[in-house]
């Protein structure tokens, strides 16, 4: 008895391995069957060795061949979908050399490891890996063209849904609600897709960097991607919900409604919005999505209207136009409203038929150049595989006084309608950088018309305006004609070079516009978040709600534990200077600091012979030395006046202050204005050796060798006897006194700041003069009286 439970307990024992030993080789032969199925080679019929031109070449063949469109054999589709795969697999190198060394078709799969990789671990030891019991589900090829990656996702399909809305599904290989829902999605994506509607896939196991993008952590999951904005799908997962979901994902104001009653002002607003209008005329009372979809694309050129031909408040409409009422009917206007410049009629309206129908006119006759887009959409730059193209521009104003003149260039590029010539219009005044840079800055009274062709996206152009300017007359459109016909017989017509500075956005709204709508947008998402998301969700969030409420409460708390005298700034007591402190206490105050000057001084340095090596010869690169010329007799009166004049630019680093003695230097000033004419200044300086020289200020610049003048100006007494940047005063005015003399710099001021903006004329020398000593000075240098010294100067 014992020895038969034994063997019956061996034989329990036995049979378990058994059955997973047969479970692991049906398993492994299945596989190695899938696996051999799909031979990307054989597919393309290219061999192993084949260079990716030879790849790309037979793929064109075979999708020519295959493609549904053209082939109406069943297997068309699943065939063209493995010719797409395949190539996808061998035009990459690197998923190319994976399939070559494992077999590999999936890129997410790590490198080196079979597909059969989780057998591994029950061969080593008896644990049992996960991906022993999670039999994936193999992916049919028609999804693996909706499988989106994170660098495909903000590449291509990011920017794309600015045109068309997107539907992303989240999903996962071990998924039992995905299967669910698997055939609705189905059903959605054959009857969306050939609307326009763009569709992806994300798998949670492979695109976790994607899907943490998206905010999607959990499968299955639905969401509406739409002018870059993300939204969440949360209603019951049936194809009537999809479709709503998908319409609320589009702006609300895409489709007029039109009537007998607005109409009239619906095709007029072309003037102002810039842009041709369409009108739909259906049976149906509800704007259908293909028609929505059609005017999210175009959005940005065209303006859509709709026409219910079965209500009883449009007869006038329909009698104007004269429509059958048994078919949708779409009429383009632009901008002769009386009559549409095309009209297409069919009863199964198509989408690539609509999206050909309004992109061959989604410019008017003649439209204004209102952003840089439009620019580069109407006059291309030249290609040399491209045939020329000529933008002849119209710079007119939107006063009554143009309106004649813009009327006649309209109804001239009507008559004159080319290929290789784009018609446009500009108004001077919202385009003044434009305007300017064609017109050499000249403001026109009446309109000019310029033939442009543009050679670089960085703006280069070449151009050459009309003469006569334009006033619409028939001689200026005969002229005009003339011109252009000279222009395609001889490109060398246009002999003018330009770099045109980019244009104005004229419909770009206002700042506190985008400010609300993006806080709208902002709104909506952090309330769809904190309703349907979860913890991992909200983190963020929260995180920051909790962190805005520790900084307040612990502003309030410091505050009030600190004592009361902290939170009081300290006023530090500044000592009154006396009004009659003499110029030998400010400059030892100067020598005792080394500080710069700070709030209540500038400290002025002398040039003599030992300071004017280090104050100018060599000061350093991008530093000035700002030097008054003064004499013994004007001395006190122009220091003060100078400091006075100067104060507010002491505190940049860049800027040094000095005085120098025209009794002590008397040949410096003059040798410096004959070596600035020397050197070919177009600026003309005279001979001044015998005039007054103080109350002169230069901006020295020691390194680049030039210097910029100001000479006095005369604000006291008689202002017409001044003037400013090469205007000389009276030699020999009697005001030069002690009390008067400071009057030589009242602007001084206004000097300085076209100093510091960079817009004063430059004289530029060889070399800087030496100070020579005059007989005056070797006497003071002789009886001990002369000393160099540094002024501190209050204001």
């Amino acid at each position: 008895m014992t020895d038969t439970w034994s063997n019956t307990g061996r034989g329990l024992r036995t049979y378990p391995s058994l059955l997973l030993a047969s479970c692991l080789l049906i398993l492994t032969v299945r596989l190695v069957i899938t696996a051999s199925e799909f031979d990307p080679y054989s597919i393309l019929g290219v061999s192993r060795s084949a260079s990716q031109a030879e790849i790309k070449r037979a793929y064109k063949n075979l999708a020519r061949e295959w493609h549904p469109d053209k082939n109406k054999d069943p297997k068309a589709e699943d065939m063209f979908i493995k010719i797409s795969k395949s190539y996808e697999i061998l035009s990459n190198e690197e998923r190319r050399s994976n399939y070559d060394r494992y077999g590999q078709m999936d890129e997410n799969q790590p490198f080196g490891q079979s597909q059969h990789h989780g057998f591994r671990k029950f061969h080593n030891s008896f644990y049992f890996d996960e991906s022993f019991f999670h039999f994936p589900r193999s992916r049919e090829f028609a999804d693996s063209k909706y499988m989106l990656h994170h660098a495909q996702f903000n590449s291509d399909v990011l920017p794309d849904s600015y045109k068309r809305p997107y539907l992303i599904k989240v999903t996962s290989e071990w998924c039992f609600e995905c299967m669910h829902i698997e055939p609705v999605w189905k059903e959605t994506v054959q009857e969306l897709e050939p609307l326009g509607v763009g569709f992806g896939i994300v798998d949670l196991g492979y695109e976790r960097r994607l899907a943490n993008q998206l905010g999607a952590y959990r499968a299955p999951s639905i969401i509406g991607l739409a002018n870059g904005r993300i939204t969440f799908f949360h209603q019951a997962v049936v194809r009537e919900h999809l479709q709503q979901f998908l319409e609320a994902l589009l702006p609300q104001n895409l489709v007029e409604r039109i009537n007998d009653n607005n109409y009239l002002a619906f095709l007029d607003g072309w003037h102002s919005e810039n842009k041709p209008r369409v009108l739909l005329f259906d049976q149906v009372p509800v704007v259908s999505l293909l028609y929505k979809l059609t005017a999210f694309t175009f959005r940005d050129y065209v303006r859509f209207g709709y026409v219910d031909q079965g209500a009883s408040h449009n007869p006038k409409l329909l009698q104007q136009f004269n429509l059958n009422t048994y078919a949708p009917t779409m009429l383009l206007f632009k901008e002769h409203t009386e009559k549409p410049v095309d009209i297409i009629q069919a009863r199964g309206m198509k989408r690539q038929l609509m999206d050909e129908f309004v992109s061959n006119n989604k410019f008017l006759q003649v439209p204004r150049l209102v952003s840089q887009q439009l620019f580069n959409e109407l006059c291309p730059v030249k290609q040399f595989h491209r045939r020329r193209k000529y933008c002849v521009l119209l710079i007119t104003g939107e006063d009554e006084a143009f309106l004649s003149g813009n009327k006649a260039f309209l109804d001239f590029a009507s008559a004159n309608k080319k290929d290789v010539l784009r018609f446009a219009y500009v108004y001077q005044r919202q385009q003044q950088p434009l305007c300017r840079a064609l017109l050499h800055n000249q403001a026109v009274a009446s309109a000019q018309v310029v033939v442009l062709e543009r050679r670089s996206l960085a703006g280069r152009v070449m151009y050459r305006s009309v003469s006569r300017g334009w006033n619409g007359s028939e001689e200026d459109k005969h002229h005009l004609h003339q011109q252009l016909e000279l222009l395609q017989k001889d490109p060398s017509y246009l002999t003018l070079d330009a770099t045109l500075p980019e244009l104005n956005n004229e419909m770009a709204p206002i700042f506190i516009v985008q400010w609300m709508n993006a806080a709208y947008d902002y709104i909506l998402q952090t309330y769809d978040g904190v309703l349907y998301s979860d913890w991992r969700e909200i983190m963020p969030l929260l995180s920051l709600v909790f962190s805005a409420l520790f900084i307040l409460f612990g502003t309030v708390i410091i505050q009030a534990f600190s004592e009361p005298g902290e939170s009081k700034p300290h006023k530090s007591k500044r000592k009154e200077q006396p009004s009659t402190q003499t110029e030998d206490d400010a400059a030892s105050r100067a020598s005792t600091s080394s500080r710069p000057p700070k709030k209540d001084f500038v400290e002025v340095t002398e040039l003599t012979d030992i300071t004017y090596i280090s104050n100018l010869v060599k000061l350093r690169p991008g530093h000035i030395n700002v030097v008054l010329v003064l004499t013994n007799i004007c001395k006190n009166a122009l220091l003060r006046k100078f400091a006075k004049e100067v104060f507010s630019f002491s505190g940049t680093e860049t800027l040094h202050f000095s005085f120098l003695n025209a009794d002590k230097h008397r040949e410096w000033m003059p040798s410096l204005l004959r070596s600035a004419c020397y050197v070919g200044q177009s600026e003309s300086l005279d001979d001044e050796e015998s005039s007054d020289y103080s109350g002169h200020v230069l901006a020295l610049n020691g390194y680049k060798k030039y210097f910029c003048l100001f000479r006095p100006v005369f604000t006291g007494d008689d202002p017409n006897n001044s003037s400013e940047d090469g205007a000389k005063p009276k030699r020999g005015s009697s005001r030069a006194t002690s009390i008067e003399v400071h009057h030589k710099l009242d602007k001084l001021g206004m000097w300085m700041e076209r100093l510091m903006e960079g817009t004063l004329p430059r004289l530029h020398v060889s070399a800087w003069p030496t100070l020579k000593i005059t007989h005056e000075l070797i006497l003071s240098l002789c009886t001990g009286s002369l000393h160099g010294s540094s002024f501190c100067l209050f204001k």
